[in-house]
């Protein structure tokens, strides 16, 4: 898998010094800047601390089977052209290396929607879908009837945490597919996850490991 996060710190400076702070707890395997200089602190082949807890298709301890990139951002603006440009080319590169098919490919905020909001609403998931790097929602799915009651079940059917509640899962949905959408779960949302779940999801009823 490949998780991405954005830093929330105001430079690159300041996060390439927490993430590299014994004392902090956390790292990453990659980090890139908003020029996309990109710096790698830890092996591919060796666990970073970027994920935390939370779980993705039935399954925890994400550190140990993914890949952490942090993107220089605050959250509160759009993602660098340059930034986003070296990102594609970094994760073609890993998807390849490590037989990552687009749906490995998650928001930290997918597999802990709880805890995270990262990268957030300013993040282009459809960009990258479109170019293979993950996945989207298929084309005129948005006009299809679907129940709006409906929705956790497939958010969860396509990947999110089974043990978090639906207002929750609504939350990270929309920050990865309709960042401009608010209110209670709708019919749009329903076929929006309900597609996701048909074309890319698992069964993952079971508890997590």
């Amino acid at each position: 898998m490949i998780v991405l996060h954005h830093t929330a710190m105001e430079s690159a400076e300041a996060a390439l010094a927490r993430l590299r702070d014994p004392d902090a707890g956390v790292s990453a395997h990659y980090v890139i800047g908003e020029t996309g200089r990109t710096w790698q602190l830890v092996s591919e082949d060796m666990r970073a601390w970027h994920a935390g807890a939370g779980e993705w298709r039935g399954r925890g301890d994400v550190n140990s089977r993914s890949i952490g990139i942090e993107l220089v951002n605050s959250g509160r603006h759009p993602f660098a052209w340059p930034q986003m440009l070296r990102l594609e080319v970094l994760m073609q590169d890993i998807m390849t290396r490590w037989r990552i098919p687009p749906e490995g490919v998650i928001a930290h905020s997918d597999m802990a929607p709880v805890r995270k909001s990262d990268p957030g609403e300013r993040f282009d998931w459809r960009a990258l879908a479109l170019r293979g790097l993950s996945v989207w929602p298929g084309p005129e799915v948005s006009r299809r009837i679907a129940d709006p009651a409906g929705f956790a079940d497939s958010a969860r059917a396509f990947g999110y945490p089974c043990d978090v509640d639906a207002e929750a899962l609504l939350m990270a949905f929309r920050l990865r597919f309709r960042p401009w959408a608010s209110g209670p779960a709708d019919a749009v949302d329903a076929a929006l996850a309900d597609d996701l779940a048909r074309r890319f999801g698992v069964d993952h009823t079971g508890p997590a490991t």
